[in-house]
């Protein structure tokens, strides 16, 4: 059965078939990629998530010094990353300045997206909003991207406000090299939760094992069901592949490769999920040959690269 979220260009062709360009926004491709996600919409009300309270919210000038702040990363994280393509560190920014973060994140979302989607997103945020252009550009959080890649210099991709609002649904299991049109393992991406995160709130969730991804990289894709999200599931219970889900405490954030296979469960509380997500790669990264719709409308990224060329676009600046 046609998925209904796609163009007849898009959904022409076997299930498999992924090999011409996404056509439409990338609100458009988020419902996509969500209906794709296996398994029932969670049953029963929501639940009230343990108050929190983020202490007194930051300045301008402090929100900004703490985000050029360097991050005193270990080299047990940096090799805690490289054997799991994933970290979870601590303290990366104040409760109070993720709170401040929340709420301008709010106020664009509302501006701007659907109130009656599920799950809303947008991207691109830095370009005409200071406070979320800081947090993206910030030293701080791109000196751990570089830090965990090896890399000299890393670049911005994009950033990406997600809402997974109350009752929403799962986030299916997939990489971001399946995803990302960039020729490169030196691909990250920074998961900043701007609220406590408690597993019944969908936290991501990581395949252990930097080699996790292997043993689904040859699953057939299918861009109108849910099979591929149930067989990488059934893949990983049959070959006992662990799985980091648990909850994100007020400042914690993660760091995962573009090889970190990854989902996220369904949001069963009375408040939305608000994430500010952003990806870095290494300086000198090109676009792969033949990007795909997997990519959503990635030439909003990288405006001006073509297949084959270096991303070095103004929308993609030198973060650290």
């Amino acid at each position: 059965m046609r998925n209904p979220h796609l163009s007849e260009r898009t959904a022409a062709g076997v299930a498999s078939d992924v090999g011409v360009e996404w056509d439409r926004g990338n609100d458009q491709w988020w419902d996509w990629y969500m209906s794709l996600a296996d398994g029932a919409a969670p049953a029963g009300p929501p639940v009230d998530p343990a108050p929190h309270d983020p202490g007194p919210l930051p300045a301008d000038d402090g929100l900004l010094a703490e985000l050029a702040r360097p991050y005193p990363i270990t080299g047990a994280q940096v090799a805690a990353y490289r054997a799991e393509s994933f970290v979870k560190l601590p303290g990366v920014l104040s409760p109070g300045g993720l709170e401040r973060l929340r709420v301008r994140l709010r106020e664009l979302l509302d501006a701007s997206v659907d109130p009656s989607v599920g799950f809303r997103s947008l991207e691109m945020m830095w370009l005409d909003d200071p406070l979320l252009r800081a947090a993206v550009l910030s030293p701080r959080i791109g000196g751990i991207a570089a830090a965990l890649l090896g890399a000299g210099a890393v670049r911005l991709y994009h950033d990406n406000g997600l809402s997974k609002e109350p009752g929403a649904g799962r986030t299916p299991w997939h990489f971001d090299a399946h995803h990302f049109p960039l020729a490169s393992a030196d691909v990250l991406t920074a998961w900043v939760p701007l609220q406590p995160t408690p597993r019944e709130m969908g936290p991501l969730a990581f395949a252990r094992g930097a080699g996790s991804w292997r043993l689904v990289e040859d699953l057939e894709f299918d861009k109108h069901g849910t099979s591929y999200d149930r067989r990488v599931s059934e893949t990983f219970r049959s070959h006992g592949v662990d799985v980091e889900d648990g909850p994100f405490a007020a400042g914690e954030m993660s760091f995962h490769s573009a090889h970190c296979v990854h989902t996220a469960g369904a949001n069963r509380t009375t408040v939305s999920r608000m994430v500010l997500a952003t990806t870095y790669f290494a300086d000198g990264v090109r676009v792969v040959d033949s990007p795909t719709m997997i990519s959503g409308d990635w030439r909003k990224f990288v405006p001006g690269a073509e297949p084959g060329a270096v991303v070095a676009s103004p929308h993609n600046p030198v973060i650290a």
